[in-house]
């Protein structure tokens, strides 16, 4: 504990942001030749390194030094060392500073797998020395875009086994009276290719501005293992040093052609080819140097003498992809004024398969009609970088079909065509009417485990009835419960929604009835403003966030009626607000109520937690903001697509005395900050930091108090918002201190093992420090683990297995193992830690 204030000074220093007495602010940005930032570059005072700091993933970086005159030098990997030259004064002090490749020459002597001379290796130095020439990207431009993505599904051995088998059991049923619902299988088995075309005008400035206005967009079929459908997430530009495809890849990717990337790839001259009037076109083989690093094996052309690069040819690596089993991508380039590479245009082939399907995908880009000298409004670029008009929805086959930039297959057009005759049959009220009647067709394993579904297609809205499996709950506080799910749905073509929900249950031991009722109606989808109504009647906990051992003890039951009216919305982009009141009348489980007693002995059970009965009044507001959250506009609605900076929240909770018979009187503030990044390539880390305090506790009942969640026994519980060794549960109501990182390693580290890489295991680390004065608690911890992803019905599951280290002034040092299951979101394409 004596070194305690050491770590607090620590943390003010780096998350308040105080300045120290007599220092003042040094900050810039670290670029390099283009001007674009270099990540995690290093700056320290010459003569004094333990004056340093380190730029950022953007190369922001901030230093505080005393009043005086300083040299300051900078250093990263691939790029000449430089000193300047600053005076600090009495204020924020700005210095931006420039690096520089290294020297060519000095990378000529650097190889160390070839002692010989290595053509192809210099002729890829030749073109990193001029590529801030030859990259169009240094400057800004518009063009037209044209997107086709589409997926074909082929069946696997086991896929084709099972086809025959249903084909067997259609030809029976067709003897029946079923043969409208055979046709229909029939005319679902064309559905076996998805596509998506997109045109849009792009609009670009370096380094990293973009937007794009779609004027037409058309899907047809699942877009769901479709790949860049909009430019607006991801860009392959392979001029750069480190390619972000947060979409794509777990890691960033050097590239080949860059200077940060040649030292970690290997380059082999495979062919010169002659052409007439042309200059000679050098095919280079590039390979991976280091397979936990350079992620891309493939070919560059570069031409003779001029350097220029007229085409890429790169595989992604395995062992880094989100989604795909393998991914592949062609640049072809059309040299622009002989001396600048343009990109034409670009493919991209992916393929990922499932233990009944194989799904293998092509997206073709083509790029046109460029100015590199456009006239951008001053509010051009923002934080919307992408926007479809209503009428890119609109445009029909005879539109599409003279502009497409790359003509269709033979199996596209085939493919086009019964869609289109499909659509013209949905339009008709009696083919919906039919698929209606299929869909709503009750049977034997819906009534008992699917549950029953009754839709209407043209009113948009559907009804949902528990199946028989679905209404019992085995496992409950007071024994089995059996009871109706109802749920109600209806979408309207503006996107607004509104969702009802009621569930009842009686207990088997008991008796009693309880229930719930909820309706949200979602009124701007663009702003994500939703209002809605909850009422329950039923048990509730006191400690509703804990352990799950401690969570299922009696004495943490009480009963409780109550309803909330609640109200979320976007105020401005990235600044959102979430507000409920709820009035609720909590009362002791009854003496007379039956429990099961079948794991009292495990869970060391006791007894009912005894208080009189009474009503409060309680309010709730969150705010949180991202700031600079980059989003793209539909015409209805809003896509997130995230923000380099963090999130703040701040959150206000207010017991209101005796209106309405109210017996609560508290007040309570809890600030929170919140970030996922990406440590250049050695993986991506999280932070979460957060602190409160009970401002008022004049009335403050058991259920609202806050409490610092026990770990769970042998799961892996989310670190970002618990510990995975706390061995108590501690309430409290004065501020505190808690913190939380993890970072995956992403195979940064695994991958230098020999073949480790084939096997996508990777290395996760983080840790956690909690401090509560009021109880005298600090706890602190270290974990390491292993984690694997694997297919699981066509989705992404991640198993892993840790060890945590943990240590603190009420306990002695000690290590657990743990494990955890999580589940891929491919909306955000993020596990939840």
């Amino acid at each position: 504990m004596k070194n305690f204030p050491i770590y607090l000074i620590f943390i003010v220093f780096v998350f308040i942001g105080n300045t120290s007495i007599g220092q003042y602010v040094l900050k810039g940005k670290i670029v390099d030749e283009s001007n674009i930032g270099i990540p995690f570059a290093d700056i320290y005072v010459k003569n004094n390194s333990d004056l340093r700091t380190r730029a950022d993933i953007d190369g922001n970086y901030l230093m505080r030094l005393q009043v005086g005159e300083y040299y300051i030098v900078v250093s990263a990997t691939g790029f000449e060392t430089r000193e300047y030259y600053t005076i600090i004064n009495e204020k924020d002090n700005v210095q931006h500073m420039q690096l520089f490749p290294v020297n060519i020459k000095s990378l000529e002597e650097y190889d160390v797998s070839v002692k010989r001379r290595n053509v192809g290796r210099e002729i890829v130095l030749k073109t990193v020395e001029h590529k801030s020439q030859f990259d169009y990207n240094q400057f800004p431009y518009s063009s037209d875009v044209y997107i086709r993505a589409r997926d074909k599904k082929s069946l696997t051995e086991k896929g084709w086994e099972d086809y025959f088998e249903d084909q067997e059991k259609d030809e029976e049923d067709a003897r029946f009276d079923d043969v409208e619902e055979l046709k229909r299988k029939k005319l679902d088995q064309i559905s076996n290719l998805n596509m998506i075309e997109v045109e849009m005008h792009r609009s670009y400035a370096p380094p990293n501005n973009i937007k794009e206005i779609r004027t037409a967009y058309k899907k047809r079929g699942d877009d769901r293992n479709l790949y860049f459908t909009t430019t607006a997430k991801s860009h392959f530009n392979f001029f750069q040093n480190t390619m972000y495809l947060n979409d794509l890849s777990k890691s960033p990717i050097l590239s080949p052609i860059s200077t940060a990337g040649i030292l970690s790839y290997k380059y082999q001259l495979v062919d010169k080819i002659q052409r007439d009037s042309l200059p000679v076109l050098n095919k280079i083989k590039i390979s991976s140097r280091s397979s936990s690093v350079s992620t891309l094996d493939g070919f560059v052309y570069i031409q003779d003498s001029t350097w220029l690069v007229e085409k890429l040819e790169f595989k992604i690596v395995k062992g880094n992809l989100y989604i795909y089993d393998e991914f592949s991508i062609a640049q072809d380039f059309e040299i622009y004024g002989d001396s600048m590479c343009v990109l034409k245009s670009q493919t991209m082939d992916y393929s990922v398969s499932y233990r009944k399907e194989i799904f293998n995908g092509r997206t073709i880009v083509n790029y046109s009609n460029y100015d590199f000298n456009p006239q951008f409004d001053k509010n051009h670029f923002g934080n919307e970088v992408a926007v479809t008009t209503k009428e890119a929805y609109e445009r029909d086959s005879s539109y599409w079909t003279s502009s497409r930039l790359t003509p269709l297959t033979l199996e596209e057009q085939n493919y086009i065509r019964k869609q289109d005759s499909i659509e013209r049959l949905f339009t008709k009220s009696s083919y919906l009417d039919s698929i209606d009647s299929v869909f709503n067709k009750i049977n034997f394993w819906k009534v008992v485990w699917f549950g029953i579904d009754r839709r209407n297609r043209a009113k948009k809205t559907q009804w949902s009835f528990s199946s028989l499996a679905a209404m019992m709950r085995p496992i409950y506080i007071a024994g089995p419960r059996i009871g109706p799910d109802i749920d109600y749905f209806k979408k309207w073509d503006n996107e607004k929604t509104i969702n009802a929900f009621v569930r009842s249950d009686v207990g088997l031991l008991n008796g009693d009835v309880k229930g719930a009722a909820n309706v949200t109606h979602l009124y701007n989808p663009f702003r994500q403003s939703r209002v809605g109504l909850f009422f329950t009647h039923n048990y509730g906990l006191i400690r509703s966030y804990d352990a799950i051992t401690q969570v299922l003890l009696r004495d943490n039951f009480i009963e409780r009626t109550s309803g909330t009216l609640y109200h979320d919305f976007e105020i401005l982009n990235g600044l959102y607000l979430e507000s409920n009141l709820t009035y609720v009348n909590r009362r002791a489980l009854s003496d007379d109520i039956n429990f099961v007693h079948w794991f009292d002995e495990v869970l060391d059970n006791n007894e009912p937690t005894d208080f009189q009965p009474y009503d409060g009044l309680i309010t709730e507001f969150t705010l949180r903001y991202t700031p600079f959250q980059k989003y793209m506009r539909e015409p209805n609605r809003k896509v997130i697509l995230g923000s380099k900076w963090p999130t703040f929240y701040v959150f206000y909770e207010k017991g209101i005395p005796k209106l309405f018979g109210s017996e609560v009187n508290h007040d309570y503030i809890r600030f929170g900050m919140r970030q996922t990044f990406k440590v250049f390539t050695f993986g991506t880390s999280k932070y979460h930091i957060t602190t409160g305090k009970f401002l008022n506790q004049k009335l403050l009942r058991a259920p609202d108090m806050k409490y610092h969640r026990r770990s769970d026994p042998i799961w892996f519980s989310n670190p970002l918002f618990s510990y995975q060794d706390l061995d108590s549960t501690l309430p409290t109501q004065d501020w505190y201190f808690e913190s939380h990182f993890i970072h995956h390693f992403n195979g940064a580290l695994i991958n230098k093992i020999p073949f480790m890489k084939k096997t996508r295991i990777s290395t996760v680390a983080g840790g956690g420090y909690l401090w509560v004065p009021e109880h005298k608690w600090v706890h602190y911890e270290a974990y390491a683990g292993l984690e694997r992803v694997f297919k699981f019905a066509k989705r992404r599951l991640r198993i892993g297995a840790y060890a945590a280290f943990s240590n603190g002034n009420q306990i002695s040092p000690r290590t657990t193992f743990k494990v955890s299951f999580a589940i891929l979101d491919e909306r955000s394409m993020k596990f939840n830690f």
